[in-house]
């Protein structure tokens, strides 16, 4: 029933880069889901779901070029049951040295009503489709979609033909975060106990957050004899999200004498791709979130803080250091030289080579002359903004200046470059950020509505960065800019541009050839 020689070996699947992706708004580029899955890859994660290929060419290319480049991990690609999904997923993932089908069908009668089939109908394409694909590779996942919904005896039934068929991994999916942990164990077990060779399968769990127990069922399967997790970075993922990668290896590390259970996952690359997803797919990590989030290992009581000078193990069950943050949170400033910048940038997960630590310095400097003192979240900001840059980017601010006050209207002097020529306005509006906002509107018209505008600080003081998101809407395409500076209205402006640089890349993806 395992994947390796040891029964407490848990297999991690990673479907940040096809599940964490489908979040409104979260879409990634090539190149940064080509950095993500290096880190997965790196970071000891057994399979990477790196997409869905016949949803789209970009889609396809990137998992094709994931599976060349992966060095460690299965690469998985996605497929409906139909053949030409699934010929599709092989033609990107055969590149691969450990490749694997994984195609799904849904079987509640929710899902049953959508192809209109009845369950034998249904039973027939699920041979079908699990027998083409095994014809394939010699890797198949196969999941039930909204099994948790599914009536026991079919679900069942439709298990064993796919494992007659030819899968080797069975994945649970709790689609619609339906279920509770002990429902979770219980459907594990019937499985187990009642369907022909599910001792010979691995079986796989995959929860949705939408009640707040994605990871409570998913160690509940485990217990039951789940021994693969379907989980993403974060807990990224549609609606409420999915199981949080990070949650479930660190409470089975944590809590290894009641869960006894191991991973190849590398802890202490964690926080560094938790902030990497966090950048470019434009969901921020709640401070509260577990493990990843920004007061994950703060204590402001004082009862709390007087413990930890006694002993760090009074108040806190894992060690900073066992996810990747750096104990010390050194100060810099526009003293510091490139040498200290790269180590600096270093500890927090980012290897810089010569080119990029020249601009990333330059950035840095410019950041220095304004902020007497630069900490970590600075510097981690300060890589998000330079990862969003972009030479190529269709529309990019020149300068800005607004007067702002008590007294209106408020206005806004921009100038911007768009595919290469100068333009400028001056807009009014209701206080500076609408004046910005107008005044980039006059430059570039266009139709996206403004989902979302949300600021924070990165770091103490009034001098602090601020880091703005935005969420902005257009045709159905949904695009997340995000950008910091010492001046909110600046970030506010760059942030604005960058989701509006993200549509277009959308909009010229789905122009007809």
């Amino acid at each position: 029933m395992t994947d390796s020689n040891s029964q407490d070996r848990v297999i991690i699947f990673d479907t940040t880069l096809r599940d964490g992706e489908q979040s409104p708004g979260a879409t990634m580029t090539h190149n940064e889901k080509l950095e993500i899955a290096e880190l997965l890859d790196e970071m000891g994660v057994d399979v990477i779901e790196a997409g869905f290929p016949i949803a789209s060419e970009g889609d396809f290319e990137a998992v094709a070029e994931i599976s060349r480049r992966s060095k460690n991990s299965v690469i998985c690609g996605l497929s409906r049951a139909k053949t030409g999904d699934i010929d599709r997923a092989w033609d990107a993932v055969k590149h691969a040295a450990q490749p694997r089908i994984h195609t799904f069908i849904g079987t509640s009668p929710q899902h049953r009503a959508i192809p209109n089939l009845n369950m034998d109908e249904m039973a027939d394409v699920i041979h079908n489709t699990v027998t083409h694909a095994r014809n394939l590779c010699d890797n198949i996942q196969w999941s039930p979609m909204d099994a948790t919904r599914t009536e026991d005896d079919y679900l069942c039934r439709v298990v064993e033909i796919a494992i007659k068929a030819g899968a080797t991994t069975i994945n649970i999916p709790d689609t619609v975060g339906y279920t509770a942990p002990a429902e979770s164990a219980k459907i594990i077990k019937m499985l187990l106990e009642r369907v022909p060779g599910a001792d010979d399968i691995i079986f796989a769990t995959h929860c949705h957050n939408d009640l707040g127990m994605a990871t409570a069922n998913a160690l509940s399967a485990v217990d039951a004899g789940a021994r693969q997790i379907e989980c993403t970075i974060n807990g990224l993922g549609e609606r409420a999200g999915n199981t949080a990668l990070e949650e479930v290896v660190m409470a089975m590390r944590v809590r290894n004498d009641i869960m006894p259970y191991q991973t190849r996952i590398d802890t202490t690359k964690i926080m560094n791709l938790s902030r990497m997803v966090a950048t470019v797919s434009g969901f921020a990590v709640q401070y509260n979130k577990a493990i990843v989030g920004k007061n994950a290992f703060a204590h402001e009581s004082g009862i709390h803080q007087d413990g930890m000078l006694k002993s760090a193990d009074t108040f806190e069950i894992m060690r900073p250091e066992d996810v990747g943050i750096a104990e010390t949170n050194l100060v810099m400033g526009k003293h510091s030289g490139r040498a200290a910048l790269r180590a600096k940038l270093k500890d927090l997960g980012h290897d810089l080579a010569d080119n990029q630590l020249k601009d990333v310095f330059v950035r840095f400097k410019a950041l220095a002359d304004r902020k007497k003192e630069i900490f970590d979240d600075d510097l981690l900001a300060l890589m998000r903004d330079t990862a969003s840059d972009a030479e190529h980017d269709h529309i990019q601010l020149n300068s800005l200046r607004v007067v702002c006050g008590t007294s209106g209207p408020q206005t806004a002097e921009m100038a911007l470059e768009i595919d290469g020529e100068d333009v400028s306005t001056t807009a009014t509006g209701d206080g500076p950020v609408d004046a910005t906002f107008n005044a980039i509107k006059e430059l570039f018209p266009h139709g996206a509505r403004l989902q979302l505008y949300q600021v924070h600080a990165v770091t103490e003081g009034t001098d602090a960065q601020a880091t703005v998101s935005v969420r902005m809407e257009e045709d159905g395409k949904i695009a997340q800019g995000q950008s910091s500076d010492t001046d909110t209205v600046v970030a506010s402006a760059k942030a604005y541009i960058n989701a509006l640089n993200k549509l277009m890349v959308r909009r010229m993806k789905t122009k007809p050839s």
